[in-house]
């Protein structure tokens, strides 16, 4: 193939983490093809600094306000037409390759036009049959997670190398290159809850001064230990690097961030959230607390965390652009018959 290879990388916006991961993955592909991004969704704070050719409405779980996902909201911001037709639309057969991070809208698109879908995404490593589940199965929950966005092959992301194309996360570089401090407060990500319950909750640990990122409000406001901020990225990250701790979702990552910058950690998993309770479970094994919901039932496990320090040893290697290479490798079509290699076989190979 004489040409650069045509590549559709398509990101999921529901949450920021999808978005987050996308800073350092489109750079990369941007090197290596002629790349169109597309996200879809209408639940993401971070803006993605690159083009966009295909912004789709697409389907997404809407927040709610009291620890976990808002079902009536989400079925009334659904627009199943709109989707349908969103999908029908997409060229897929235009690419080369596509790649989807748990994105709906294209890998439904390459489902009904036959084409090749790519996962590269946490949820492909959630599904690795190694990696770690709830004690308690979910079987509506596990049955969305495998069929909201399907793929014909996967490259997944986990706290651990739960199998051969699992692989650990992506830490964007903007966290890599930070010396991390301690300057006492504890930062706080939890969309699914409002601020006032956020308060409410907070305000009776006083030991700790409380950061709390928030969706649901655009203004910044201290009251008491507890200050208030919208989410913007540079801040969070500001705030995530000089922190002491973080209490935050079961998502993925910003506790990956948190275990990488070696701060105390603290996850909630978001209510009938099943991907949660996986993350919370792989979070588990590293000797991470999950308290799963933030009542009065669990205010002293919060406050023995703030009182306590914890040491969590990770390792996660910056294996990135090796891994879009490896991705390349086994699926573009130039080369014919290529062996489908492991991270480990495609690097002994290469550096041969």
């Amino acid at each position: 193939m004489d040409r650069k290879p045509k590549i559709l990388y398509a990101i999921q916006g529901t949450g920021n983490g999808h978005v987050s991961r996308a800073r350092d993955v489109v750079p990369l592909l941007q090197q290596r093809a002629d790349l169109d991004v597309l996200i879809s969704g209408i639940q993401s704070d971070v803006q993605l600094p690159y083009p966009i050719k295909y912004r789709f409405y697409g389907l997404s779980f809407i927040f709610g306000r009291h620890g976990g996902v808002d079902m009536w909201a989400t079925a009334k911001k659904a627009k199943p037409w709109l989707l349908w037709r969103e999908i029908k639309s997409l060229p897929v057969k235009d690419y080369d390759l596509v790649i989807s991070d748990f994105e709906p809208v294209t890998s439904w698109a390459c489902r009904l036009a036959k084409v090749p879908c790519i996962s590269l995404s946490h949820q492909a490593g959630v599904m690795a049959p190694d990696a770690p589940k709830p004690e308690k199965d979910d079987v509506m929950g596990r049955y969305i997670m495998h069929h909201y966005a399907p793929f014909t092959d996967s490259y997944g992301f986990h706290f651990a190398r739960y199998g051969p194309q699992v692989f650990t996360p992506v830490i964007r570089q903007a966290i890599r290159d930070i010396t991390p401090t301690d300057e006492g407060h504890y930062t706080v990500y939890l969309p699914a809850y409002d601020d006032q319950t956020l308060i409410n909750f907070l305000s009776q640990i006083p030991q700790a001064q409380w950061q709390v990122f928030s969706k649901h409000n655009m203004q910044a406001q201290t009251i008491g230990n507890v200050t208030i901020k919208p989410v913007q990225n540079d801040a969070f990250i500001q705030s995530l690097a000089s922190c002491t701790g973080v209490l935050c979702g079961a998502g993925f990552e910003a506790p990956a961030e948190a275990l990488f910058l070696g701060k105390k950690l603290l996850v909630v998993p978001m209510a009938n959230q099943y991907e949660q309770y996986c993350n919370a479970a792989g979070a588990a094994t590293l000797g991470v607390p999950v308290v799963w919901m933030l009542d009065d039932a669990n205010l002293d496990k919060v406050t023995q965390w703030v009182m306590t320090p914890a040491t969590y040893v990770v390792d996660f290697p910056d294996q990135t652009a090796d891994i879009i290479d490896l991705v390349l490798h086994n699926h573009l079509p130039s080369v014919p018959a290529k062996p489908h290699l492991s991270l480990e076989a495609f690097l002994a190979q290469r550096d041969r």
